[in-house]
């Protein structure tokens, strides 16, 4: 995955559809966007189009987001899911700033990702260059 600045990685045990997983992400800010990946293991097949959904909808939560527009999302190397997607959002800050961003969840076996582009209006080029540099063991 290509991002615009050098990602620091943190990993920790988080809920995630019902289960304790260790959730692992590397982030960083650059021109006023953070660009993210994290992911997790879930162990078992039953629970990754759960987990994929709750993944999308912690990030709605956490920033009082609705979801725009369906983006493209073409992951070579990810496991074929109806819930994968990617997503503009539109929510604010904790502290009620306005916030736009894009967000992608999709998965390879047992383990679920999710890229994220959240801050203020980006260059779309820059959005789509992150989300399209994503390859899964290709």
């Amino acid at each position: 995955m290509l991002f615009p600045c050098k990602p620091s990685s943190f990993a920790r045990m988080v809920p995630l559809a019902g289960e304790q997983v260790r959730m692992t992400l590397q982030a960083c800010d650059a021109g006023g966007v953070t660009w993210g990946l994290s992911w997790a293991d879930v162990g078992d097949p039953s629970r990754v189009p759960l987990a994929l959904r709750a993944l999308r909808q912690s990030t709605l939560d956490n920033l009082s987001a609705s979801s725009g527009e369906d983006l493209p999302l073409r992951v070579p190397g990810a496991t074929p899911q109806p819930d994968s997607l990617r997503q503009a959002l539109s929510g604010r800050t904790p502290d009620g700033k306005p916030m736009i961003g894009q967000v992608a969840v999709f998965s390879r076996g047992t383990v679920v990702f999710q890229a994220t582009m959240l801050g203020k209006p980006a260059q779309e080029e820059s959005a789509s260059t992150f989300f399209s540099s994503v390859r899964l063991g290709v």
